[in-house]
């Protein structure tokens, strides 16, 4: 079934949505606050809304992708745009927090919207393809109803729960591993250029480690699961032998003068469970500490 889609925003992203939306055979109306930002789209076929109003009145589904959960509520909120809301789709693609999530899903609830809330996975090359992941939260029924729509914009969409933040706190753990594993190499890099360790021998002794790096993560991840934190025979090393070794780390990183900005809250952590005699622990054990306690 194709559906007449407004898309607010056509940034990188947002005009990746639309595309993908347009090659579906979808009617697509655009807006930007950069008129010129939309030339290419409507090349495409889109048409060109001159205003937030016009473009959702076009849309039975309504796709939001701006900066932030601030910028949606300036253009849904206005006097001329909120009561069009009434009975349609609104699609928040934009980033921002669980709780913003659940706010705005309250908000469009209220104007008679159904909501599901999304998190873009993916760089705008993937939008449209059979890899592209979108994770969505909220209302199932209108997830179910609209499936097509979120097919059209990635192979890989999938509705993680009713609650509208749940996208968003996927969002936010997916990137912090991510996060940890870019900081991680910056770490590296730093310590084999001060020890004249050519960057391509890092590279090549990454790519054999990366099955065991997969292997404990996932370990961490069940093991917290199914609440099987102390040690036992399948544990890949306890809280205290990890700590043995990340101290060499912390001695090269000190003599070689290399920042300790990220290994230092790691250390905390570690000294923390250590303090509270939890040393003999499997490493999963310390997410007991991550969440501080008053």
């Amino acid at each position: 079934m194709k559906l007449a889609i407004a898309v607010l925003g056509t940034g990188r992203m947002g005009s990746a949505l639309a595309r993908a939306l347009l090659g579906a055979g979808h009617e697509v109306t655009v807006w930007n606050r950069t008129p010129a930002k939309t030339g290419p789209l409507a090349a495409l076929g889109a048409v060109v809304a001159p205003s937030v109003a016009e473009a959702v009145a076009a849309g039975a589904v309504v796709i939001v992708n701006v900066s932030d959960y601030d910028a949606t509520a300036a253009l849904l909120r206005e006097a001329s745009v909120a009561p069009a809301l009434d009975g349609k789709l609104v699609v928040e693609l934009t980033s921002g927090t669980p709780q913003g999530a659940r706010e705005a899903g309250g908000w469009a609830a209220a104007q008679g919207a159904a909501y599901p809330d999304g998190a873009i996975m993916a760089t705008p090359d993937f939008i449209g393809t059979e890899a592209g992941t979108i994770l969505f939260a909220g209302s199932s029924q209108a997830f179910e109803a609209n499936k097509p729509v979120f097919l059209a914009l990635g192979g890989n969409v999938q509705h993680v729960g009713e609650d509208a933040g749940l996208a968003n706190a996927l969002d936010s753990a997916l990137l912090g591993l991510m996060w940890g594993a870019l900081f991680g190499t910056l770490n590296a890099i730093a310590v084999c250029q001060a020890e004249g360790v050519a960057l391509g021998m890092l590279g090549r002794l990454w790519q054999t480690l990366v099955p065991v790096i997969d292997g404990q993560v996932a370990d961490l991840i069940k093991r917290n699961e199914t609440g099987r934190l102390a040690s036992d025979e399948q544990s890949f090393a306890s809280i205290a032998t990890h700590h043995h070794a990340f101290e060499h780390l912390l001695v090269v990183m000190q003599a070689r003068k290399i920042d300790l900005g990220v290994v230092l809250g790691q250390d905390s952590l570690f000294r923390r469970a250590l303090a509270a005699g939890r040393g003999e622990d499997d490493f999963a054990a310390l997410s007991r500490f991550m969440i501080k306690r008053d």
